[in-house]
């Protein structure tokens, strides 16, 4: 062992370590409150100023994260938020959670990454561990990070001096039961060393952590997860195409398939997908494999289906409207819900953005309404929630149910709306 990991093992398991996350949103608050929680002092880092000044205040911009853990943290001296990078000299290990979101080429953009990393590596010194947890391609951390660390500090060496790791994200938005605690947690090491270094950190905040030979096997883990979900959301979207040109009731048919205790797993059909991990994190996949001259065809078909999907549903209200001798122009249509999953307020990639977008285009004046969501501001487009929903729903020639929160009564939107298209099927 090392002298440099002997002490960096030392500090950890007497809470003495210093920790530091980069990227204070929806992956990083939660994890840097959960190393506050085990007893050690944070610094969460992030460009965001005003974000700072209100995490150090004790007030949360997240969900998941009440503020009362925020202000617990920082009472106690577990946890202070910062935008300057020089702390990271006096940190023992840092965290990466920043966005990795796709250019609008569909390639990937790891700019953030690049920016951080070559903060970190201007502060790199003996004994720093060093995990990536934003998705991104296998290879990412050997061929993006590691170089460039490496070329700051040639006299530092991997799994020696410092410790790089790769840990994939499992964040759920909105869920209570499989939090940044409970969920297990993958991990691979650019070293074995570096694997060490990293599960002892990570397993004295989270409850399992599941070792992996290598960075890149860790980042396909992650990749595989999310393209589960979205080749099957695919499918399943499909087979509503499908079963409304047989005049069939997908959703009859599903719930009945779904009855089967074996071999089956239950997807439904939507508007479309949304939020940052399943839209985007398969074409890092199916983009690293087109530069290795493979054409990865279930991701490139299920995108295409479930990117489809927005268009479907304005079609069907353009049909209902027509069925009762109305057109699209100058209708009035009241969308309900933007946020891209129910009871979460985060409208990232959200298909009901599309929706709205392509109702405008066919002349609709389109508003919306969303409890989580009090305004969306997107491609130029400014939009307010209504604020009195009874009016709206009496107002509304159409009313489109996009997001299934749990505070809306349906029983009433349905009694009030004069005519619904229901994309999650929560009316029956």
């Amino acid at each position: 062992m090392s002298d440099h990991l002997s002490l960096l093992l030392d500090r950890v398991t007497t809470h003495q370590a210093h920790v530091a996350i980069i990227g204070l949103g929806y992956v990083g608050l939660p994890l840097a409150m959960v190393f506050a929680e085990a007893g050690y002092r944070v610094t969460g880092i992030d460009v965001d100023s005003g974000k700072v000044a209100t995490l150090n205040q004790g007030h949360s911009h997240i969900g998941d994260v009440p503020s009362e853990r925020v202000r617990l943290a920082v009472e106690a001296g577990h946890f202070a938020a910062t935008t300057d990078f020089d702390c990271l000299n006096q940190c023992d290990a840092v965290s990466i959670c920043v966005p990795t979101p796709l250019r609008k080429t569909r390639d990937p953009d790891v700019s953030y990454i690049i920016a951080v990393t070559n903060e970190i590596a201007h502060c790199l010194h003996p004994g720093m561990l060093i995990v990536l947890e934003s998705t991104t391609y296998p290879g990412t951390t050997t061929e993006v990070i590691l170089p460039r660390l490496c070329e700051q500090s040639s006299d530092l060496k991997v799994g020696e001096d410092f410790f790089l790791c790769f840990s994939p994200e499992r964040v759920d938005p909105g869920r209570a039961d499989w939090t940044t605690v409970n969920t297990p947690k993958v991990m691979g090491g650019v070293t074995s060393t570096c694997l060490r270094a990293g599960k002892a950190l990570y397993e004295m905040a989270i409850q399992r952590i599941v070792p992996v030979s290598s960075t890149s096997s860790a980042e396909m883990v992650k990749l595989l997860e999310n393209t589960f979900r979205a080749v099957n959301i695919g499918l399943v979207n499909e087979v509503l195409l499908m079963c409304n040109t047989l005049g069939l009731d997908a959703w009859e048919i599903i719930e009945a398939a779904a009855t089967k205790p074996f071999g089956f797993m239950k997807f439904t059909p939507g508007p479309g997908l949304g939020g940052h991990c399943i839209p985007i994190d398969p074409l890092y996949l199916s983009w690293k494999l087109k530069t290795l001259n493979y054409t990865a065809r279930f991701i490139e078909l299920a995108s295409e289906v479930n990117t489809a999907m927005p268009r479907y549903w304005v079609q069907k209200v353009q049909d209902a409207l027509n069925d009762v001798g109305k057109p699209m122009k100058d209708r009035r249509i009241l969308i309900l819900g933007v946020a891209y999953k129910k009871d979460v307020n985060d409208i990232r990639e959200s298909p009901a953005l599309d929706i709205i977008h392509f109702l405008k285009g066919k002349g609709a004046m389109v508003s919306y309404h969303d409890p989580h969501v009090p305004s969306v501001e997107y491609d130029g487009i400014e939009m307010k929630s209504v604020s009195n929903l009874d009016a709206a729903l009496q107002e509304a020639d159409c009313v489109v149910i996009v997001t299934d929160h749990s505070l809306y009564d349906w029983g009433h939107i349905r009694q009030q709306a004069r005519l619904l298209v229901d994309t999650r099927r929560v009316i029956r």
